[in-house]
């Protein structure tokens, strides 16, 4: 049985035959060319900085390809030194070498690092090769990233604590997981059908989750997450496209907080129904989880139901019988890029789980707050803004999470680490959508593409068979061929196309409505069609919204209460800055370098065109684009996240108030250069 859609989605544009569709049919049909356009903590980052670099004027040098002889761990060591070296020159807002060699001081260590410079990236893509000590013997072998951070951690002694030893010892723990995800992806280099069963296909949005397999490339231990057994690992990583059934509780009225505005032709639909049909929503609905009369179904994360057994206040409600073990039971379901997000193929929902493990910046389970803000941009979406938005921008929309359940004590107080977001799926198996990060994300030579033959595989002497690429160089590359125009032509239109159907939507809705996203690369997924143009956009994330604060009068107007369990009015001043950064720096900043540093079109020429875009929405008395376009074109430095920096302060981003939350750093606004 099959939920339909929630209210108000947008078809996605079909990159191939419907099969099996879950969101409304029919799509748009695929665009002509777009032409070109007529600051509490973030003091810490001052305190204890990071040693200043030594500035030179700019340089660029060629890319650099895959080490070779391939080895997964030597790979996935490169991987992990790479960031943290660019990490640190964002951080400490380095310019570019004159000589090719970058310097880092080690004044605490009484030494440097020179670090070959093979692409130097405006932006701050940079790619680097392997690092050494200054004055070390030639025979002396290149630091790695273990060591480095180490080192790192020494020059910022003024913040003592526990905080330096752990991100050493995550960042060890991340180069072991990634090179596990190189080896398996090495052995298993075609994407597995399972997660499509009977519908002639992989799950082409699945497939896109699985393909982060490096993570973020400026943040120093992308691949963390301290707590996982080496099984438990393959099981619940979407590297490895790892899948498991659900764990189900039984959950008493009494202790059962829930809301939904989820709706069916017109009717309410609550979240324990929801979570009901899913849980028998599967090859065999006999063997789901089968509850007491009167409680609602609730899932957890098997890994999280292991760890939050022993807690008192849920140890408690399974003592009382108020929470009852159903067990893990159903289908398997499989987990998105962020680890905690499942999906299971042609399913109406997924679910954004609890999951108690430290992944990047945060722990990462869902808070009360966080799950009333989803409902409540869904229902303000609902009351008009959305269909203002679909006029502006028809193919774009918010994934939307507009149902929850969770669990309160005896007295009221909620019960953390088991809430569960039901959120809505508009995507069918055979739709091309992918998330920006899984877009850029480098892929070693014997991955290939779902629409490529594959790449040679490394050869038994360990020699690798082609230089890593992305998805983005394969999808520009493969219209370059079919058009047969240059192949930086193809990128340019191909990055103005995404400004289009993506970034500008994004800025109206901030324009309009007073409500910024924090649209960065994994937040934010792109709809390409048949040919792999940009077509639409979607966003997702219940956490990552910013109302302005001058706008509470407006937003209250057209949803009456809005704010007051979800504590999402910001201050103008913090969401500039958020906006800025997730939006331009980490979003489309990010996109520029990847085109940048795959030799696909000068980042330079991206620029350009941003800026072009970026005028002609700050034109005029009543900008479009909102204030956040003539803050990029006009400001000579932007405040940055500095993910090294929070880690080495031990700060959780889903703690304190949100400007406090991370530290953030000044950088040079590569647009005002």
């Amino acid at each position: 049985m099959h939920i339909p859609p929630a209210p108000e989605p947008i078809p996605v544009p079909a990159s191939a035959p419907d099969t099996g569709a879950v969101s409304e049919p029919g799509a748009p049909a695929a665009p002509g060319a777009v032409a070109p356009p007529d600051t509490a903590r973030t003091h810490v980052a001052q305190a204890t900085a990071l040693p200043a670099p030594r500035s030179v004027p700019f340089a660029r040098r060629p890319a650099a390809g895959p080490p070779d002889p391939f080895d997964h761990y030597a790979a996935a060591q490169a991987a992990g030194t790479e960031n943290l070296i660019r990490c640190w020159a964002r951080e400490a807002d380095v310019s570019a070498p004159d000589d090719g060699v970058l310097h880092v001081p080690l004044p605490a260590s009484g030494t440097a690092l020179a670090v070959p410079v093979r692409y130097w990236s405006p932006t701050g893509w940079h790619r680097f090769g392997p690092p050494r000590l200054t004055g070390a013997p030639a025979s002396a072998p290149p630091v790695d990233p273990v060591t480095l951070a180490a080192l790192l951690v020494r020059e910022t002694a003024a913040a003592p604590g526990p905080d330096g030893p752990d991100l050493v010892a995550r960042v060890a723990d991340s180069v072991h997981r990634t090179a596990l995800f190189l080896r398996d992806r090495a052995e298993r280099p075609v994407d597995d059908p399972a997660g499509a069963p009977d519908r002639g296909g992989p799950d082409l949005f699945l497939a896109a989750e699985q393909a982060l397999l490096l993570g973020h490339p400026l943040h120093p231990i992308p691949k963390s997450r301290a707590g996982l057994t080496e099984a438990e690992t393959r099981r619940y990583s979407p590297e490895l496209r790892g899948s498991f059934p659900l764990h189900w509780l039984a959950v008493a009225p009494s202790a059962l907080a829930t809301d939904s505005a989820w709706t069916e032709r017109g009717r309410a639909v609550t979240a324990r129904a929801l979570t009901a049909r899913l849980a028998a929503d599967g090859p065999a609905p006999a063997e789901g989880p089968a509850p007491p009369a009167g409680f609602a179904l609730l899932p957890v994360h098997p890994w999280q139901f292991r760890a939050v057994l022993h807690r008192p206040d849920v140890a408690a409600l399974l003592d009382t019988g108020l929470v009852r073990d159903l067990g893990a039971r159903g289908p398997a379901w499989h987990p998105t890029s962020s680890v905690r997000t499942v999906h299971r193929s042609g399913a109406p929902a997924m679910l954004k789980l609890s999951l108690a493990l430290h992944i990047t910046n945060s722990r990462r389970e869902n808070l009360r707050k966080e799950l009333h803000r989803g409902v409540e941009v869904h229902r303000l979406l609902r009351r008009g803004l959305s269909r203002q938005w679909r006029a502006a921008h028809p193919d774009f929309d918010i994934v939307r999470d507009p149902a929850w359940l969770a669990v309160d004590g005896p007295d009221g107080t909620p019960v953390r680490g088991l809430d569960v977001v039901v959120r809505h799926n508009p995507f069918r198996p055979s739709d091309d959508v992918c998330c920006v990060a899984s877009l850029v994300a480098p892929r070693p030579p014997y991955i290939s593409a779902a629409d490529e033959s594959p790449a040679p595989r490394a050869s038994p002497n360990g020699v690798s068979g082609g230089a890593a690429r992305t998805r983005l160089a394969q999808v520009v590359t493969r219209l370059a061929g079919r058009t047969g125009r240059p192949r930086a032509a193809v990128a340019v239109e191909w990055f103005l196309r995404y400004l289009h159907h993506v970034v500008r939507p994004v800025l109206w809705l901030d324009a309009r409505a007073g409500i910024a996203l924090e649209a960065h690369q994994q937040n934010t997924l792109v709809l390409l069609d048949t040919d792999g143009w940009p077509a639409g956009g979607r966003y997702r994330d219940n956490q990552g919204y910013y109302f302005r604060e001058s706008r509470r009068a407006e937003l209250d107007a057209r949803l009456p209460g809005i704010g007051k369990h979800s504590d999402t009015f910001v201050a103008d001043a913090v969401t500039d800055e958020r906006f800025a950064y997730y939006l331009a720096v980490n979003n489309v900043f990010g996109l520029i370098g990847a085109f940048g540093s795959e030799g696909l079109a000068g980042e330079e020429t991206l620029l350009a065109a941003f800026r072009r875009f970026l005028g002609e929405l700050a034109a005029g008395p009543s900008p479009r684009g909102g204030p956040l376009p003539a803050h990029l074109l006009d400001s000579p430095v932007l405040r940055c996240k500095a993910n090294l920096l929070t880690r080495l302060h031990g700060l959780d981003e889903l703690v304190g108030p949100v400007d406090t939350q991370s530290v953030y750093v000044t950088i040079a606004n590569p647009l005002h250069a």
